[in-house]
C-alpha cells in the first residue's frame, strides 16, 4: 500500500467529538489496548488528522504516528505502535523465507504461514499460547511477526481465515498493508 515515499497533503485537528469516536473503534477493534488507551491517546490531547495519498488518513499525536486508515476500511496500527505494545494485537508469525517478500511489499502469501517456521493460532508448536488459539476469520486485522526476529514487522489484514490456510496452504493470505521500510515508515513529521 505504501511502496512509495510519502508526502503528506495536509494536516488538521480532529474535533472532540470524533477523537472520542476513534477512540472508541480502536478499543472495539483492539480490547487487549484498553490498559494503555490513556497514555496512547490522552483525552487532554489533540489528535491530527494527516492526509496521504490514495485516501488514506493517518492519526497523529505530537508528530507521532498511531493509526491509519483506508477510506472506511479496518482501523491499523502503526509499527511504532505496535513495537511498544507488542502484547495488544493479534499476532501471526512468518518464516524467515517470507520476510525478503514481505519487506518489499509483496503480498503476504499463505505457504509464509503455514510452513514450518510459520505460526497460526492453535499451531502445536506455540507452547506459550502466543500466537492465540482461536481461529481467525477474513477481514480481522493481523500483526506479522518474522521467524527469529524480536519486532514485528507488518500490519495488514487477512484475506483468508487461518482455518481455510491450514487447510489449502497456498493462496493470498494477507492483504497489502504496512511494513518496515515502506513510505509510511519513513514518513517524516515536523
Amino acid at each position: 500500500m505504501f511502496k512509495k515515499d510519502l508526502t503528506s497533503s495536509s494536516k488538521s485537528k480532529v474535533k472532540s467529538s470524533a477523537q472520542r469516536a476513534i477512540r472508541a473503534r480502536i478499543l472495539e477493534t483492539y480490547p487487549l489496548l484498553e490498559p494503555h488507551i490513556d497514555t496512547i491517546l490522552p483525552k487532554k490531547d489533540q489528535l491530527e488528522l494527516v492526509k496521504l495519498p490514495d485516501r488514506v488518513s493517518l492519526y497523529t499525536l505530537n508528530n507521532v504516528p498511531l493509526f491509519f486508515q483506508h477510506m472506511d476500511d479496518a482501523i491499523l496500527p502503526h509499527l511504532t505502535l505496535v513495537h511498544k505494545y507488542p502484547d495488544c494485537f493479534t499476532r501471526l508469525r512468518i518464516d524467515r523465507g517470507a520476510i525478503r517478500f514481505v519487506l518489499s511489499g509483496a503480498t503476504l502469501m499463505a505457504p509464509g504461514l503455514t510452513s514450518p517456521g510459520g505460526r497460526l493460532p492453535g499451531d502445536e508448536q506455540d507452547g506459550e499460547g502466543r500466537y492465540g488459539r482461536e481461529e481467525l476469520e477474513a477481514g480481522e486485522v493481523v500483526v506479522i511477526e518474522a521467524e527469529g526476529k524480536e519486532n514485528a514487522c507488518f500490519v495488514g489484514v487477512l484475506k483468508m481465515g487461518t482455518a481455510e490456510m491450514k487447510k489449502v496452504k497456498k493462496g493470498q493470505a494477507c492483504e497489502a498493508g504496512h511494513y518496515l521500510g515502506d513510505g509510511l515508515w519513513g514518513l517524516q513529521f515536523g
